[in-house]
Formats: C-alpha cells, sequence, structure tokens
C-alpha cells in the first residue's frame, strides 16, 4: 500500500536539515492568514518546528485492521506503526516524491546484495533497546518475519511476500505449530546484530520489503499471537500507555528509545492519541479546528469538500496530490457467470466513469482512469482498451458482451465499505450504469475494519453471499510496478482471509511477468514488463479501474512538520509531527 529505482542510500541526518527554509510555526495560534498556502506541504516541510511538548491527536471514523505492525495492510497503519516499529529499513520524512527516498532504519546500511540478488544481508545498528530496556536482536527481526508471514490462520491480515519469496517458505509452518529452536532456515542471524535472506529468486527490490513494518522487532517471549496487538512491545520512540480496543489508544514516550541509534525520529509530543469510531464529520470539524489529523489520510468528506474548494482561504490550507493510488472495482473471475470473461468484458463497457468520477468528488479527487497502473507508478502506459464516448460507458457494446457469454441479465451483489461514504456513492453510481444493460447488483456494506478480514477478502464469504463485485482502493507497497501489482493480481497472492486479489485473478502469464520482473536488474525492462501485466489484466478485465486517486486533505493549524509523502500515498508522514498546544 505504498514506490522509483533501487539504491543504496544514507540514513537522514539532523531534522534541522529538513527543515531548513521551510515553512515555520507560529506557537500556540490558529490562524488561517499564516497559511503556507495550497499543496505546500506537497512541496515542503509546512511549520516547521522543534518544539516539544503537548498532545498530537488523531482521529479515524472506524477502526484499523490492527495496530500489531505484523498483521496490518493499511498504508495509514504503516505511516503510523513506525513510531512504536521499527522496520530495517523505511521512508525518508519528505514532501512528495522526496519521500519516496528509501532510508536505513532499524538497520545501519541498505541490504548488500549477492548470489544475483537472490540472497541480502543486513546489519543492525548498535544499542537497539526495547522499551523495557533489553537488547534487540537479529533473531527478533526473522521471529516478525516468520509470525506475520508464515502463520496465516492466526495473522492473516499483512502481505504475504517473504512466503512467497523465501527459501522453503511454501513448507514452514510458522513458529506457531513449528517450535523448532531453527525456524526458518532461509533467515539465518549469524550473530546478534546480521540477519540474511536466502530467496528462492533474484528480488532486485529487496530493500522495499524490508521496509514493511513485518520487519520490525518482536521478542518471542512476549509474543502472543492474534492478542500481541494488546500488549506491543515498543522498538520505537513511543509506547503503548494503553490499548482500549476499538475505542482508543494512547502512545507516550519510549524512555528507553536512544536518539543516537536513530536519527530519523525527534521525539516531539509528550503524547499521541488515537482516536476510533469518529463521526467522518466531527472528523473534518476537529481538522479544521487545529485539534485532530485524519489518521485514515483519505481526505475531506464531500461536504466539507464542497465549502473548502469554494473559499480561497480555506483552499490555501489543503493539500491535493496523487499517491499512487487507483480506486477500482474487481470482478470475481472465480464466481459465475464472471468466470466468463464476456461476462466481465460486459461489466467494463457498462459503467459510466464520469458518475464515478462525480459521486467521489469530481476531477479534485481523481483523474478518470482506464490502466491498473496510476500515472505515477514506472511501468504506466496510456491506454484505454474498453474506451467509450466522453468515459461514460457504451451500453451497445456491454449488451453484444452480454450475449457473448450467453446472458442477458445478470443478478450479482456489489461490496463496499460502509464507513466511506464516497466509496458508498460511488458503488450507487455504478450499480445505476450497470442496470441499464441488464446487470442488477444490490449494494452490500461492511465496515473497513473486517472488509478483508471477514468479508470481500475471504473468497469463500464472497461465493456464499454472490458478491460478483468489490469496491478498492489501492495504493503501492512501494514506488514500482511491483510493489503496485503483485499483491492484487498474482495468484499466489490469494489467500481464505485477508485477501487483496479480490479479483482472484490466477493466470499463469501474469505470474511468470511477475516474478521474471523483479528478477530483472535492468530497471527499463523490469517496467517494460509492467506494462505487459497491467494490458493483460485489462484484457482478462479483471478489474474496471475507475479513478486515479487524488487525497484532498485540510491542513490542520497548531501542528507541525507537516509533509505530504508519496510514500504513504500523499497521507502526512507521522513520525515527527508535533503541536504548538501545550
Amino acid at each position: 500500500m505504498r514506490r522509483s529505482a533501487l539504491a543504496a542510500v544514507a540514513a537522514i541526518g539532523s531534522v534541522s536539515l529538513l527543515l531548513a527554509g521551510c515553512s515555520k510555526a507560529d506557537d500556540n495560534t490558529n490562524d488561517d492568514t499564516n497559511s503556507a498556502g495550497a499543496n505546500a506541504a506537497t512541496k515542503d516541510v509546512v511549520n516547521a518546528s522543534t518544539q516539544k511538548g503537548g498532545t498530537v491527536t488523531y482521529e479515524y471514523a472506524d477502526v484499523p485492521d490492527s495496530f500489531d505492525p505484523g498483521n496490518t495492510y493499511y498504508a495509514y497503519m504503516y505511516n503510523l506503526s513506525r513510531l512504536y516499529a521499527r522496520p530495517l529499513m523505511t521512508f525518508k520524512p519528505a514532501p512528495g516524491e522526496k519521500g519516496n527516498e528509501l532510508v536505513p532504519d532499524l538497520a545501519e546500511s541498505a541490504g548488500v546484495p549477492s548470489d544475483g540478488g537472490k540472497t541480502w544481508t543486513y546489519k543492525l545498528r548498535s544499542g537497539l533497546k526495547y522499551e523495557d530496556g533489553t537488547a534487540i536482536t537479529s533473531k527478533d527481526v526473522k521471529y516478525a518475519v516468520e509470525r506475520s508471514n508464515f502463520a496465516r490462520d492466526v495473522l492473516s491480515l499483512g502481505p504475504n511476500y517473504f512466503q512467497q519469496f523465501l527459501e522453503g517458505g511454501d513448507k514452514y509452518k510458522g513458529p506457531y505449530k513449528d517450535k523448532s529452536a531453527e525456524g526458518l532456515s532461509s533467515i539465518e542471524t549469524p550473530d546478534d546484530t546480521t540477519v540474511v535472506f536466502h530467496l528462492n529468486t533474484a528480488f532486485q527490490e529487496f530493500d522495499y520489503l524490508v521496509a514493511t513494518p513485518q520487519t520490525a522487532p518482536v521478542p518471542q517471549a512476549k509474543d502472543t499471537g492474534v492478542d500481541y496487538v494488546k500488549n506491543i512491545v515498543s522498538s520505537g520512540s513511543y509506547k503503548f500507555e494503553s490499548y482500549e480496543e476499538g475505542k482508543q489508544v494512547t502512545l507516550v514516550r519510549n524512555e528507553n528509545w536512544d536518539a543516537s541509534t536513530d536519527p530519523l525520529r525527534k521525539q516531539y509530543p509528550d503524547k499521541i492519541v488515537v482516536k476510533l469510531k469518529v463521526n467522518p464529520e466531527t472528523i473534518d470539524q476537529d481538522v479544521m479546528a487545529g485539534n485532530a489529523i485524519d489518521l485514515g489520510g483519505t481526505g475531506v468528506q464531500a461536504a466539507t469538500q464542497a465549502k473548502v474548494v469554494n473559499s480561497a482561504d480555506l483552499k490555501a490550507n489543503t493539500d491535493n496530490t496523487y499517491g499512487g493510488r487507483l480506486v477500482y472495482m474487481a470482478i470475481n473471475t472465480k464466481l459465475a457467470p464472471f468466470d466468463n470473461v464476456a461476462c466481465r468484458k460486459a461489466v467494463e463497457y457498462a459503467i459510466d466513469k464520469v458518475s464515478v468520477q462525480t459521486a467521489e468528488g469530481g476531477p479534485i479527487r481523481g483523474d478518470i482512469a482506464t490502466t491498473v497502473l496510476p500515472p505515477d507508478i514506472p511501468g504506466y502506459e496510456k491506454s484505454d482498451i474498453y474506451a467509450s464516448a466522453g468515459n461514460k460507458g457504451d451500453v451497445a457494446k456491454a449488451k453484444e458482451q452480454l450475449t457473448a457469454c450467453g446472458k442477458t441479465t445478470i443478478n450479482t451483489n456489489i461490496s463496499a465499505r460502509s464507513d466511506r461514504p464516497q466509496e458508498i456513492d460511488a458503488a450507487t453510481a455504478i450499480i445505476n450504469s450497470l442496470k441499464a444493460v441488464g446487470i442488477n447488483a444490490s449494494l452490500k456494506q461492511y465496515p473497513s475494519g473486517k472488509y478483508f478480514t471477514d468479508n470481500a477478502g475471504v473468497p469463500e464469504f464472497d461465493k456464499k453471499n454472490n458478491i460478483g463485485l468489490m469496491m478498492m482502493q489501492w495504493g503501492s507497497d512501494w514506488p514500482s510496478g511491483y510493489g503496485f501489482l503483485q499483491q492484487i493480481l498474482n495468484g499466489k497472492a490469494i489467500s481464505q482471509s485477508g485477501n487483496t486479489n479480490l479479483s482472484q485473478l490466477d493466470n499463469a502469464e501474469i505470474d511468470a511477468l511477475l516474478v521474471k520482473a523483479i528478477g530483472t536488474e535492468d530497471k527499463a525492462a523490469r517496467d517494460a514488463m509492467y506494462t505487459e501485466v497491467d494490458k493483460k489484466t485489462m484484457e482478462q478485465a479483471a478489474l474496471v479501474p475507475l479513478t486515479y486517486f487524488k487525497v484532498l486533505l485540510y491542513r490542520p493549524a497548531n501542528f507541525t512538520n507537516l509533509v505530504s509523502t508519496a510514500a504513504f500515498s500523499g497521507q502526512y508522514d507521522y513520525l515527527n509531527i508535533g503541536t504548538t498546544k501545550k
């Protein structure tokens, strides 16, 4: 859910270098006349400050999939979790595309590849400690990967890249079933500061993979499986003071965090509070009042948008940008009659994408999409094989495809997330388009926190409930075609719970192209293969691209060090946000 060429990058130094020349915070003020201007946080750090103290508050309309760094797959949780869970690598806290730069985090430098990219070695920084003062070792990193990728019956929510690509990963049963001291032999820990990954194929973008929170260390003795979320042991600058499931989480400074081992984090606020199940309109009000940050980072609601874009003063406090993200509708290729490609093509032709774009908030919230890859992801190439006049759908061609698949009408269900009003509105617009060609779709709503674990991401649930169409929004795991495509198109990514390949596409040609691409050292050749994967996916009509998502964030006053980063789909980087409020 996160993007340019792989390179060994030195860790970023003092935050004062990052903040130089940027707009300065005004202490204890909420004066919109001092705005840095529209899109300022996509270009520079807004309200740069080293001021310490106060409480930073985040609000979210639902509950996250999990605060457990090894059991989450939402971009905003990848972003937030770095406060208490340090992966081997991470993204530089910087605005826009500069935020896509990889920097070492728990590791002292980027990985050292050997064997043509099949082996990757990392050395940990010295002096690393958990919140209880005990040492962090390479064995804790190894265990974190084992629990997050190889115990899918316990922790099913994160991606399974490591399971797919580590040697012997298809046979290892995970640490909860395999009680051997050795664990997965393809992850070696020759000493307490060295971890070596042995892959079954070359993987030229592996540094991006270890930037996921799945490499954040977990002490095996403290792991309680799915309940670990209630007592997470921090390796970051903040630790959990309280965890009220479904209500609120409070983080406070980790006194055993050592700035000398961490050039990235700054520990500015005294406390960080995450409030859950907050009404979306209330979140907008609190953000505009300078009292909270929208944790989900998907942008303001429709009513707020209308208010903001029609006021020059308010619009000056917004950040509107792409973030390697696509809004689309997955078509269930395993559910009749959509197991017939002609029936899927009927859906492709039927949809009036202008009506969907309007439902989502208009062009300011995204351009009409015709490809799987967004324009800001390497491998994108302009194409539209289901073109229609004005992007308003082609009823005649849709009915031709229905006839070709032996149908005059289809009855199905379409899923969407109940706490995302714009997604509901977009699904409603799609239902109206489909009805015009004889496809009758009924809307089924499910909460974001359970969308992948219990509903749309469970193939058996989809089959039982006749869910042939699924609303989806996807951001790249990292800035490359592979980081975008793998988990939504590869047959090996299909899971029985926590599934993100909602189309359940299992195409041998596409799978082989992805494997070939990730093993190819030449970047231009890799990108060309990602383009080919995009084209083949569209030929298979596995999903309907709707819009290339643009976030519209209202930049709250009273918060410091705000940067809208491409690394997390245009969200503000949560690593060093502070407050001017005492």
